[in-house]
């Protein structure tokens, strides 16, 4: 049985190899490289356009200008910690010298170090970080004519086939630029934050995309073709499995949306921590048909409750876990199924989760739709703090 946790994790991981931990998953690595790796490989992955005999019209001029407007604002950030030196990538948010990147690029950081494309090289100092999306803040020591702050889109806006580009630092080679499309939306991974049964809670609202990211690319901005961010770059698919091994782009990466970023990161720069709404469920990431039908249930969309914690805000308002054994091993019968939040549809739990961290806070009161047998509910329900 296929699980994913939001609000009290269970023991049995999703599909596709999705365990982690704050530095590596199995199938899945984030994009940091390890202490003192090798020269990357080189591959050249210039594509070919042909189109008769005719000549194109050269249509890189946008992007050029993209990236000359843009990789002023992007940073290199060299990290040493008690176990070694590592690699990433950040952003400017303001011109405060506040530098965005990813929560796993600075952890265990001793000391670090920013380098803007310039050439102007300072130290920067960590003052916030959010372990359940990967977010870390670095307040950098630059004068403002090193600080280019980055525009910040709407990532709601995205669809699946829209074109980005990824800015970074992979391998260590400063303000790399490469080009992709988003490929998938609302994908889910584990954050790096523990439940009070130690583990870990989930990550929503991730963007999938080909656009190639590799071991530095960590923390770098995503952006659409306006130039606005829309994701910051935090981990890759890779089919590299042996401890050691080296990983690098297979055409899937992901990025934590921009909306989220933009709720977390004023918390973080005025001192305090960001307050993640909590339900306290577990579900199944999505049905298949013999889930369905060992359910018992007419219909194959939905999240489907596993769990439900004991005092949680789930629990006091009513909602139900499967309890009754069925033909699949560990999937237990009798248990609500949300088919929307607020009057919006939840095909998925990828889509309960999207919408409960982009829409909602702790205090809020918010209206599920359940299928609870063969009938259908209305249940209200106010949202708690993730312990």
């Amino acid at each position: 049985m296929r699980t994913y946790k939001y609000l009290v994790p269970v023991l049995i991981l999703a599909a596709a190899g999705l365990a982690c931990s704050s530095q590596t998953m199995t199938g899945l690595t984030d994009t940091s490289p390890a202490p003192d790796e090798g020269q990357p490989a080189i591959v050249d992955s210039a594509p070919v356009a042909a189109s008769g005999l005719s000549i194109l019209t050269d249509t890189s001029e946008p992007l050029v200008a993209l990236y000359e407007r843009v990789s002023p604002g992007v940073v290199a950030i060299q990290v040493t910690t008690d176990t070694g030196d590592g690699l990433g990538s950040g952003f400017v948010y303001d011109t405060d010298g506040h530098i965005i990147t990813n929560y796993h690029v600075v952890e265990g950081a001793t000391s670090l170090e920013v380098d803007f494309p310039s050439g102007f090289k300072t130290t920067g100092e960590v003052i916030g970080i959010d372990t359940d999306s990967d977010i870390a803040v670095i307040r950098a020591d630059a004068p403002p004519e090193q600080l280019h702050p980055l525009y910040l889109g709407d990532s709601d806006s995205l669809r699946v086939g829209q074109s980005v580009v990824a800015i970074g630092n992979p391998f260590g080679l400063n303000g790399t630029m490469t080009l992709g499309i988003v490929s998938a939306l609302g994908r889910t991974l584990d954050s790096a934050h523990a439940a009070p049964d130690g583990q870990l809670y989930t990550a929503g609202d991730i963007i999938q995309t080909d656009a190639a990211i590799n071991p530095g690319n960590s923390g770098g901005p995503l952006l659409n073709l306006q130039g606005e961010v829309i994701g910051i770059n935090r981990a890759i698919r890779t089919s590299s499995t042996a401890e050691g091994a080296d990983s690098g782009n297979i055409g899937i990466g992901f990025a934590i949306s921009i909306n989220i970023v933009k709720r977390v990161v004023p918390v973080l720069i005025a001192g305090d921590a960001y307050d993640y709404p909590y339900l306290g469920v577990s579900s199944l990431p999505e049905l298949t048909l013999a889930e369905q039908a060992a359910l018992g249930l007419d219909r194959a969309v939905g999240a489907y409750l596993v769990d439900v914690a004991a005092g949680s805000p789930a629990d006091a308002a009513g909602l139900r876990a499967g309890t009754e054994s069925t033909s699949i091993q560990g999937l237990y019968k009798g248990g609500d199924l949300i088919i929307a939040i607020q009057g919006q549809p939840v095909q998925t739990f990828g889509d309960l989760l999207k919408y409960l961290i982009n829409h909602t806070s702790p205090g809020d009161t918010v209206t599920l739709t359940v299928l609870r047998g063969q009938e259908e509910k209305e249940i209200a329900l106010i949202i708690g703090s993730r312990p």
